[in-house]
């Protein structure tokens, strides 16, 4: 136990501090409540009232939702005119909102959900007769901004604007929610409607910032949070390995062992997975250790995930809800504000990727100032490691201001056609865009995509403008069983070629399929259930040109360097291995289409003859460069929000646009997300976390601890963990803030014809 736990921090009760209710609030809605607010309650609600844009940044289970819920309500009921919409990132979200709004039985308030599984006939209700419509950013833009002529009332009335989890809108998703709230405010200011807008979020670093940026209003931050809190004991668990020289146990078996200990107890658990392939094997071999030690209590246990049916994923809450499970697997899917009240504890397996999302989801437990107790399991990972080995990097610092570039062009120019094809644009409209809006603009018409007149600019098309949010490049990939043709769940389309290639393995509710075939052109995967001895891993091939370069600065042999590439990459290949010893038993070609990414990446280039002066032959340079890329992906989520799924990354020891030794880390979502910015922004705190996790670790050769990726499209292979060590020492040693003035961009180099690149 003592080689497994490496540190407990035990956070102590806080008492709340209870205010009078704000003399504005009617009588009924103090009745329906049948408590008095806490001081940031009622701050913030009132702040709101008065008109003032609002967020609210407090804990988890502090009662965000009133400092919305107040003004609203009371404005339900005195307006009987009056709407409100709420927005929130997923439905499970909205439901639970629903469930408290119906319970509050105030009159008048007609409240529903407009979302992907509302029914043609609800949704013609809810446009004539809701007066709180409960929504999220993907309805709001395929669905209501396009048939704004239709929802005159709602929009007429519209009062208050609720955006709920607005941390969660990050990186490309949450470049296009900041234009799909502006194109909001276009079509209310058209009926004559200026809403207040009230944001609630996790504690956040800079929440009134983060809110600016996502509304283009100015934002009044609470943050100072008065609600009590039980005593919440927190361990960082660290998996032991398994030979001297690793890999560890896996961090999915020890989160399993752990949900199954606490079922045993009756100790109601939540235990957050970072993939759904994984909460699926979790669920799935606590279920076993359960039924071992009594047969039947494994029926206590499940997995959630996203890509369930609605009915399924209402079935699971209310199970966990009403104590029928004790324990869930889940994804992030139950990441936010959901009520699970009753909840004793939390295993996350792996760091969630912010400190954001980590108190987030341990949160999830100890609500209502009942004590809680979370464990953080480590990955075989180099953030993860690094964390448990230093718990003043989760315990010791703010939380992460959210990361994300409005003013994304791969972003900015769909959104300016979505808008244009909701209502024509005018001079007028250009301030709610970011600067250089009007040159993006002139770029669509000279596309075609957009016709100029005196009035504005129009959209040129009958139908609409097809724009993914989420980007993924395409609708999602049905999973379907190839003998009963029965719709298993979906894949998101940037995802299919390496979970659903032909031959893979995928998991759905605890059961294993191999995948028939890949269909792209019908967006769909047939499968069949087998129970093989192996798993599946894909193997892929990239390459990058570097387009423009932003902003450079030389320090000494090191250039480091930010700017927009395309990325060229390919799914070739799958290896198959033993599931118990690893064994690759064969490795089947793939024939899946090259996929290509303009995005912006940070670089940093290195003078060979340093690395001569350093001693490390030339020809352990790929090695090293391989095993300091892959460590710096792990470890940039230190430093932004992001996780290493959300970035890519590429090195070679004589690039073709550089003709020098380059590491490249590039955001993995078209026009970038601002992962890379935030990485050059902050190389020196970022690569000096690098070079420690690499250091510290105690493998000789390298492990999925330090330089390994379960990423990576050349097999982890060549790695050199020392000579990366020596290598990024060398970068730390002229990089820093200070290090020299910015150089001007260097200009691209002949192509050379050596050295291979390989990538994460």
């Amino acid at each position: 136990m003592l080689d497994v736990l490496l540190h407990t921090e035990t956070l102590p009760r806080r008492d709340g501090v209870v205010v009078p209710w704000p003399e504005w609030v009617p009588a009924p809605v103090r009745t329906a409540f049948g408590f008095t607010p806490w001081r940031h309650q009622a701050d913030a609600a009132t702040a709101a009232w008065q008109g003032t844009h609002t967020v609210v940044a407090t804990g988890t289970g502090s009662g965000k939702s009133l400092a919305y819920q107040l003004p609203a309500l009371s404005r339900l009921l005195t307006d009987e005119k009056a709407t409100v919409l709420y927005i929130s990132p997923t439905k499970a979200l909205a439901a639970d909102q629903l469930r408290t709004l119906k319970d509050l039985a105030l009159p008048g308030l007609y409240p529903a959900t407009f979302d992907g599984d509302t029914s043609r006939e609800e949704r013609e209700w809810v446009r004539r007769h809701a007066r709180v419509v409960l929504t999220n950013p993907d309805m709001l833009h395929h669905g209501i901004l396009p048939g704004h002529a239709s929802w005159s009332r709602f929009l007429r009335g519209l009062t208050y604007v609720v955006v709920d989890e607005c941390h969660a809108y990050r990186g490309l998703f949450g470049s296009h929610v900041a234009h799909i709230l502006r194109r909001l405010r276009r079509i209310a200011a058209r009926y004559r409607a200026t809403p207040c807008f009230v944001l609630a979020s996790a504690t956040a670093g800079d929440p009134a910032g983060s809110g600016e940026r996502l509304t283009g209003l100015p934002m009044t931050a609470f943050t100072d949070d008065a609600s009590p809190r039980g005593p919440v004991t927190f361990k960082l668990w660290e998996p032991p390995l398994i030979t001297p020289d690793g890999p560890r146990r896996s961090a999915l078996t020890d989160t399993a062992t752990l949900l199954a200990d606490s079922v045993a107890r009756g100790v109601r658990t939540l235990a957050f997975v970072r993939s759904r392939k994984g909460a699926e094997l979790v669920a799935t071999m606590a279920r076993h250790n359960l039924d071992v030690a009594a047969p039947g209590l494994g029926s206590r246990v499940a997995a959630y995930r996203a890509g369930y049916l609605r009915e399924d994923r209402r079935a699971l809450e209310q199970d966990l809800l009403d104590g029928t499970l004790l324990g869930l697997a889940s994804t992030n899917a139950l990441e936010l504000g959901v009520d699970l009240t009753g909840l004793d504890a939390v295993v996350m397996s792996g760091y969630p990727g912010t400190l954001a999302s980590m108190w987030q989801q341990a949160g999830r437990a100890g609500r209502a100032g009942r004590a809680a107790t979370c464990v953080l399991v480590a990955r075989d990972d180099p953030l993860d490691t690094y964390l448990v080995h230093h718990p003043e990097a989760l315990f010791g610092r703010p939380v992460e201001a959210t990361v994300f570039d409005p003013a994304n062009p791969h972003v900015l120019a769909p959104q300016l056609c979505c808008a244009a094809a909701d209502l024509p644009l005018t001079p007028a409209d250009l301030p709610l865009f970011p600067p250089g809006t009007e040159a993006v603009l002139d770029a669509l018409v000279a596309a075609g995509m957009l016709r100029k007149r005196p009035a504005g600019w129009y959209w040129t098309e009958r139908d609409r403008p097809d724009v993914d949010i989420r980007g993924a490049g395409g609708g999602p990939i049905a999973v379907v069983e190839s003998a009963t043709g029965r719709l298993l769940g979906t894949v998101d389309t940037g995802s299919a070629h390496h979970q659903v290639h032909t031959g893979a393995v995928y998991l759905h509710q605890g059961v294993t399929y191999v995948v028939d075939e890949l269909d792209l052109s019908d967006n769909s995967a047939l499968v069949h259930a087998e129970d093989p001895d192996w798993s599946t891993h894909p193997r892929d091939v990239t390459s990058m040109v570097i387009l423009s370069v932003r902003e450079s600065r030389t320090a000494g042999p090191i250039t480091l360097s930010l700017g927009e590439v395309e990325v060229t990459n390919q799914v070739v290949s799958y290896q198959r291995r033993r599931l118990v010893s690893g064994e690759v038993i064969d490795t089947v070609p793939l024939d899946l289409p090259e996929r290509i990414l303009r995005t912006v990446a940070v670089w940093w280039t290195i003078d060979p003859d340093a690395l001569d002066d350093l001693g490390i032959p030339e020809i352990e340079w790929p090695g090293a460069l391989h095993a300091a890329e892959h460590a710096a992906i792990g470890l940039l989520p230190l430093v932004a929000t992001c996780d290493r799924w959300d970035i890519g990354g590429l090195s070679t020891a004589v690039h073709a646009d550089t003709g020098l030794p380059t590491i490249f880390v590039y955001d993995g979502h078209p026009g970038g997300a601002g992962f890379a910015e935030r990485a050059y922004q902050t190389a020196a705190t970022w690569l000096s976390a690098t070079h420690e996790a690499i250091r510290s670790c105690r493998c000789e050769s390298g492990c999925p601890s330090c330089v390994q990726s379960p990423k990576c499209g050349n097999g982890n292979n060549p790695l050199n963990k020392p000579e990366a060590a020596r290598l990024l020492s060398l970068v730390l040693s002229h990089l820093s803030p200070t290090a020299s003035p910015p150089a001007a961009p260097p200009s691209p180099r002949p192509p050379a014809a050596t050295a291979l690149p390989v990538t994460a």
